[in-house]
Order: C-alpha cells, then structure tokens, then sequence
C-alpha cells in the first residue's frame, strides 16, 4: 500500500514539475508563452486587397495638361477596403451614436472600469419624450410647424489622436495626443448650395433623413467628417471586444494610393475599374453613374446618386470606384506629390490647422461622381476639395491595414 501511494505521490510530483517548466523560466529562448491569441481580423462590409505593385498615374491623354499624375511605380501593403461607399443609414448609425450619448450624458448614465475611468452605460434606455430631453431639441422661434426637431447643431463628436510623424521626430509625449471636436451631422443644405437656379429641394429635405436614401452614399460631409468618422468606427469595434483579443489596426480613410490600386481592380494601366477603356459596355450600356455625354443625367439609370452597390463590381469586390459619389482619401493635394513622395505605401499627408492659408487644406478625392464627365472616372485622374467643405457629390469609405503577409496565412 505504502509502495502505491509513493508511486501516486511521485507521479503526481513529476506532472507538477512538468507544468511548472512551461510557464516558468527554463534556461531556453522560448519567447513569451502567455500572449494573446490572434485568428485574424475579417471586417464585415470589407473586401481584402492584397498587396501589390501598381502603375499609378494617369492611363489615357491628360485632357488639361495638368501634369498631376505623372506615372510612377509603387509597391502597396494588404489592406481592406469597404465594398461601398459609406451609405446615409451606416452614418446615420455614428450620429445616433453621437446624440445618444449626449442623452446619458444629461441623465448621468455612467459606469466606471477597472481604472477608475468613467464610460457611458448603454444599458439604461432613453425616452426623447422627456421633458429632460427639451434642451437637445429647437424651441421657442428656433421651432418649425410645432415639430420636434433636434439641435443638430450639437452633435459633435470628440476624440483624440496620436501625431506619430512628430513622435518619430522625437516629440515630447504630451505634445503628440492631438484633440479634436467635430460637428458630425451631414450639411443636407449642399444640394441647394451646390447648384445656382436649380430645384434640388427635395433632395434637401429627404435625402439623409428618408428611409428612400438608405442604401444611397452619405454626402454633405467634409473630410474632417469623415476622420471623425473612421475614429468613432474604431472605438465601436474595440469596445465590443468581448474575447480580449488585441485591438485591430485603426479604420482610417484610404491613402490616394491605396485607392487607385484598388480601384484597377488588378488590371494594371487600366482607364476604368472595369478594366476596358470606354465607359459603355458591348451593347451601349453605361457601367457607372456619372454626366454622359452633354448632360443626359438619367440616362445610366440615375439622375442623381444611385444606390451604393449599384453596376457591378471591380474584380476586387468594390462597387462604384468610378462615379456615384467622389471620395476623400487620407492624403493632402500637391501638384508635384508623385516627385516626393516613396515607391512603398506612398502618402502624402498634412494635417492642416483652421489658420492655416486656405492652400493647405485641399484633400485629394478621386473616383468622379453623378454630375462629372467621363474623364474624372478615370482611375488615374486626381482631383481635391477643401478639408472642411462639403459636397453633394463627395463621399467617402473607409480602409484598414492588414496585419500581416497574407490573408491566406491565416
């Protein structure tokens, strides 16, 4: 009996050892055993771009000698890219987001974490029939038709971000955490602004707010917007990380490469992101949403956008990179940028400050939309806007870096 509970005693002695080597210091380079697992980020809505090397510039006549796009060979990470544009109901989720947190913000819907850090508890609901809602709503002559309109005004969204080119200049801490606030509701008004002696009303009053428009891209929104916009995407994912795996990278908007790369399709020195060189197919029948000929807008199927998945897609997965809506990328408009910029992950960026001369804060969009002829469809052609101007015909969609070799290494 002695001899088997020896043995037992033994055995048990040996497991012990044997656990303890496998989390304890064993005199060999093992690396940190106890490190988070990752299986690999599949972002819902987004299509994989695998990395590359592409031929940017302009691939037809540059028809006003703009000298802007000069050809140039650049290597491109991995990245994902929404398959559509950002549409009004996906950013009309981000300014919910935004008034509702306002909302617990009155009511003192807090909770606190581990650190002592408070958050906003979402569990509690929100009734906007209160009377302890009145102050997020227009009152007195500032209310229309006895309506319940709320001050949209007054959505805004705050955030912070790190200034890593300062970092690796060797920046102080403290001065590279850059603060922002940002009124985040669509300037629905663009459609009247836009366009002098023209009934554009309707679009006016309808077009964010109908449920009409649901699926159609989000536009009335500037590029600071849409940064504000790609941070608040981030943070939504992050908080819902329930089984503590890292934080993905950031969702950010594409770089000017990134975008042209993508929109080729695959289809190196192609015109269109269908890979021909018209913008009708065999049989005569347009393949995006833009201003044919001398202006018959109805005639590819839309007057003014379509919906964001309309035509067929790149051989990607990406519908509409060439009309519909323009789009904002990450990167600052400079004539000459192809001359400066690197042959790998090429972005030309300045963050540019409300002082600053008006120069400065041109963002370079691309792709073309409903009211442009065929020659800003082009997947070469560069074109920019002003950072905190909003367009009827300017929208966005969001890219995130792969983090990785390969999708199919994982």
């Amino acid at each position: 009996m002695k001899r088997i509970t020896y043995s037992i005693l033994g055995i048990f002695t040996l497991m012990m050892i044997i656990s303890s080597c496998s989390t304890q210091e064993t005199g060999h380079l093992t690396g940190v055993i106890e490190r988070p697992n990752w299986s690999g980020f599949n972002p819902y809505g987004m299509v994989y771009v695998p990395s590359g090397n592409a031929h940017i510039g302009q691939s037809d006549q540059d028809m006003f000698s703009t000298y802007t796009q000069r050809p140039k060979s650049i290597s491109v990470q991995g990245f994902f890219m929404d398959d559509t544009e950002i549409t009004n109901n996906e950013y009309r989720q981000f300014v919910y987001w935004v008034r509702d947190s306002i909302a617990h913000t009155i009511m003192g819907d807090f909770t606190e974490d581990e650190y002592g850090n408070e958050k906003i508890d979402w569990e509690y609901e929100i009734d906007y029939s209160s009377e302890d809602f009145d102050e997020m709503f227009y009152e007195g002559d500032m209310a229309f038709d006895g309506q319940r309109d709320f001050e949209v005004e007054d959505f805004i969204y705050r955030y912070q971000w790190l200034d890593w080119k300062a970092a690796a200049a060797g920046a102080k801490r403290n001065t590279l955490i850059q603060e922002e606030e940002e009124p985040i509701y669509p300037d629905t008004l663009c459609f009247i602004r836009d366009f002098s002696y023209s009934y554009n009303e309707p679009m006016t009053r309808n077009y964010f707010s109908h449920p009409a428009f649901d699926d159609y891209p989000v536009v009335g929104v500037n590029w600071k917007q849409a940064k504000a916009f790609c941070h608040w995407r981030t943070h939504l994912l992050n908080s819902l990380n329930i089984e503590n795996e890292p934080n993905t990278e950031n969702f950010r908007l594409p770089t000017e490469v990134e975008w042209e790369y993508a929109a080729r399709g695959g289809h190196d020195l192609t015109p269109y992101p269908w890979g021909g060189y018209y913008p009708r197919n065999a049989k005569g029948c347009l393949l995006a949403n833009f201003k044919p000929g001398r202006g018959n807008y109805p005639e590819d199927g839309g007057f003014y956008t379509v919906k964001a998945d309309a035509y067929f897609p790149n051989d990607y997965g990406l519908y509409c990179m060439a009309g519909n809506v323009s789009e904002w990328t990450e990167d600052a408009f400079y004539e000459n940028a192809y001359t400066y910029t690197h042959d790998m992950n090429s972005n030309y960026s300045y963050t540019a400050a409300d002082d600053d001369p008006d120069v400065y804060k041109r963002k370079v969009i691309r792709g073309g939309s409903w009211k442009d002829i065929a020659y800003y469809l082009h997947t070469g052609t560069r074109h920019w806007e002003f950072q905190d101007t909003t367009k009827s015909y300017i929208g966005f969609r969001c890219a995130v870096t792969f983090l990785g070799r390969s999708i199919d290494d994982f």
